[in-house]
C-alpha cells in the first residue's frame, strides 16, 4: 500500500474545504429560495366581493341603495345595527325604526306608529282602506299600494322605510265628539221590511254608535273598543266620545275622469294631468254580465237622494214578488243607496253609498257601485254631470 506523504495529505484537506464550501453557499442558496418563495405568498390573494376586508367597524357606512330620482326621501328616519363582525353588506331588513319617546308622539308631523295610524294617515291623502278598525287586511294593502303610486314610490304594499319616511301622521290620531241632542233626536229603528221602510219618514241612524263610527269614517266595533267605560245604551248629550280624526283634503277642482277596476274591487278619481285624487274599497255587481265594461258617464248627481224600489231588480226577494209595484223609501244613511247617488248614463246603473259600509269590497251589489257613506258623500264633489268613468276588469 503506498505511503502517504506531507504533499498528498495537504492535498486531501484542500478537497475538503471545497467541498464544505461548495455545500455551504448551496444551503445559503436554498434558505434564499425558501425565503423568496415564502415572501411572495405571505400577502393574502385580493378578494373580489369584499372592497371592505381591510375596514374596522367604526369604518364602517351603509350603502346607499340607489331609487328613482322622484321617490327621494325628505329625511330617512332609521339607524343601523350591526349583528356580525365587519366586513358586512347594510340592507334593508338591517334598517329598523327607532322607536319614538312619549314626546315625540305628541310632535306631528311624525311616523306612523300602527296599522291604525296607518289607515288614518292614507285618509289624509284621499285614500280610504275601507272603515278604519286597525286591522291590516287586503284594503289596507291596496290603499297602501295606491298611496305609493300617488307619491311616485317603489309599489309593493309594504310599509318600508322609504315609505314610512314619506307617509306622516299630520295631527293627532283621535279626537273628541260631543254627543248632542239633535244626534239622539236622529235615531230611529228601522224597518226590515222594503214596505215598512217606505212608509218610515228618514231611513236615519239605527243608534249612536253607528252614528258616530260613520261620521269619523270608522267600524263600530272600533269606536266601542275606543271607549270602553261609555254605556251605549244611556248615551245622554254632553257625552265625550274619543274617535279617530280623520278626514279627506278639501276638495279644489273636480276630477277629470274615475277608473273602476272590477277585480281590485277599488273606485279611484284622476285629476287632468292623471295624478290619483281618491281611491275607495268598492261593491261591484255579483253576476258577470251585470258588470258594465267600458267607458259611461256621470248622468246626474244627487246628495241624500230617497230610493225607488222596483220589485223586478229583486227576484230572489219573496216579499218584493208579494207586493208588485214601486215604492218609495225616504232619504238616510240607512237608505239601500246610502247618502248619495251619482247616477250613469246606462239605465239603472250608479255609483252609491249603502248603509252597510263594513261590507263594501268584500260582498256584491245587484249592479251598482256601492261604496261607504262617506266616500260617496265626498265623491259627489269631486264629479259633475259628463264626467267619464272607464269600468275596466
Amino acid at each position: 500500500m503506498p505511503r502517504l506523504t506531507k504533499h498528498s495529505a495537504k492535498s486531501g484537506g484542500n478537497s475538503s474545504n471545497h467541498l464544505y464550501w461548495l455545500l455551504a453557499v448551496g444551503l445559503v442558496a436554498l434558505l434564499g429560495w425558501v425565503w423568496w418563495k415564502g415572501g411572495s405568498h405571505s400577502k393574502n390573494p385580493p378578494v373580489a366581493n369584499d372592497p371592505n376586508s381591510h375596514l374596522t367597524r367604526s369604518d364602517l357606512t351603509p350603502i346607499r341603495h340607489s331609487v328613482p330620482t322622484n321617490a327621494l326621501p325628505k329625511l330617512i328616519r332609521a339607524s343601523v345595527v350591526i349583528t356580525q363582525s365587519p366586513p358586512m353588506v347594510v340592507t334593508r331588513s338591517n334598517l329598523v325604526e327607532q322607536p319614538l319617546s312619549s314626546a315625540d308622539l305628541n310632535r306631528f308631523p311624525r311616523p306612523v306608529q300602527n296599522t291604525f295610524e296607518l289607515q288614518l294617515a292614507l285618509a289624509h291623502h284621499g285614500i280610504s282602506s275601507g272603515s278604519a278598525d286597525g286591522v291590516s287586511g287586503f284594503q289596507t294593502k291596496a290603499a297602501l299600494m295606491a298611496y305609493q303610486r300617488q307619491s311616485h314610490l317603489p309599489i309593493n304594499g309594504e310599509l318600508d322605510a322609504l315609505t314610512k319616511t314619506n307617509l306622516l301622521l299630520e295631527d293627532t290620531p283621535f279626537v273628541k265628539y260631543l254627543i248632542t241632542s239633535n244626534d239622539l233626536a236622529r235615531l230611529q229603528p228601522v224597518a226590515t221590511t222594503w214596505l215598512g221602510k217606505s212608509q218610515q219618514t228618514a231611513l236615519d241612524y239605527e243608534n249612536i254608535v253607528e252614528l258616530v263610527a260613520e261620521k269619523s269614517f270608522a267600524s263600530p266595533t272600533f269606536i266601542r273598543k275606543l271607549n270602553p267605560n261609555i254605556n251605549w245604551t244611556n248615551v245622554t248629550p254632553g257625552t265625550l266620545v274619543q274617535v279617530p280624526n280623520s278626514y279627506y283634503p278639501e276638495v279644489h277642482s273636480k276630477a277629470a275622469f274615475l277608473r273602476i277596476h272590477l277585480s281590485g274591487k277599488t273606485l279611484e278619481a284622476f285629476d287632468s294631468e292623471t295624478n290619483l285624487l281618491v281611491h275607495f274599497p268598492c261593491s261591484i255587481a255579483k253576476r258577470v254580465e251585470k258588470r258594465p265594461v267600458g267607458e259611461l258617464h256621470v248622468a246626474v248627481v244627487a246628495p241624500n237622494p230617497n230610493y225607488t224600489f222596483d220589485p223586478a231588480i229583486f227576484p230572489e226577494s219573496p216579499e218584493a214578488q208579494s207586493i208588485g209595484h214601486k215604492l218609495v223609501l225616504p232619504p238616510g244613511p240607512n237608505n239601500p243607496v246610502g247618502v248619495a247617488w251619482i247616477g250613469l248614463d246606462r239605465q239603472g246603473y250608479g255609483i252609491h253609498g249603502t248603509p252597510k259600509p263594513e261590507e263594501v269590497g268584500r260582498t256584491e251589489s245587484h249592479g251598482c257601485f256601492r261604496l261607504a257613506n262617506w266616500n260617496a258623500e265626498y265623491l259627489i264633489k269631486l264629479v259633475t254631470v259628463g264626467t267619464p268613468v272607464y269600468v275596466v276588469e
